[in-house]
């Protein structure tokens, strides 16, 4: 009796179901960065994760705008948020 690839059977052998497994697990890998860079990317966030909201906090307690600053820009961003007019 004859075997092709030295006992292994058909096919590529042990390692080259590993090789098709890490290819199939690089594939998913992928999607699922691209998939989580499309959902993140619209969100208004910066690279630390904060929102304009929080920056505009931080500047209201630090002292850097008044109330009525804070409150109007606020406002703004909710608008802008909500599909408001520009």
């Amino acid at each position: 009796m004859m075997m092709d690839n030295l006992g292994m059977g058909h096919g590529m052998g042990f390692m080259g179901m590993i090789f098709y497994m890490l290819s199939w697990l690089l594939i998913l890998a992928g999607i699922v960065l691209l998939v989580k860079w499309l959902v993140t990317r619209g969100k208004g966030a910066d690279e630390d994760g904060e929102t304009a909201l929080d920056i505009l906090k931080k500047r209201y307690a630090r002292g850097e705008i008044t109330k009525e600053e804070f409150e109007q820009r606020r406002k703004d961003l909710n608008q802008e948020n909500h599909g408001g007019p520009a």
